[in-house]
């Protein structure tokens, strides 16, 4: 089975190599832009209620992937789905930022991680009663926080 995903939109960030990139969303002040196609700006109705957005987009200078992947923030190898690695079999990246401002099809956020004209495949509105979880176990990453 395949599926077929088109942009709907552009991020527009002030990084252009991919080792220059912050690690995570939550790590990044930097601010960016996403530029949402004319087709979808209605879509965009009632999102500036919001304080974060969840954006959904392809990792589109991502090369092959491999199976077993050594974490930017660790120094073991571990497997590619215990991992955010960029490198994927589906190169989808997601990442939570500050909704900064919305202006006809173009939002201003805060926590860019991704690099400029990354594609955009969704956004979706983050709310605290879904998203956040106070359950949660990081895996090997806990040992690395008490390192």
């Amino acid at each position: 089975m395949e599926f077929l995903m088109r942009p709907i939109g552009e991020i527009h960030t002030h990084f252009i190599d991919k080792r220059d990139t912050p690690i995570q969303a939550s790590r990044s002040t930097a601010t960016g832009q996403v530029e949402v196609y004319p087709a979808y700006v209605a879509r965009l109705r009632d999102l500036d209620g919001f304080s974060h957005i969840i954006l959904l987009y392809a990792f589109h200078r991502s090369s092959e992937y491999t199976l077993s992947v050594t974490p930017f923030l660790d120094d073991q190898e571990r497997g590619l789905f215990a991992t955010r690695y960029p490198e994927r079999p589906n190169p989808i990246g997601l990442s939570i930022v500050r909704l900064l401002n919305v202006h006809d099809n173009l939002l201003d956020i805060e926590g860019a991680d991704m690099l400029d004209g990354t594609p955009l495949l969704d956004i979706k509105p983050y709310v605290p009663e879904f998203d956040v979880r106070t359950d949660e176990r990081s895996g090997w990453y806990a040992a690395r926080l008490k390192a």
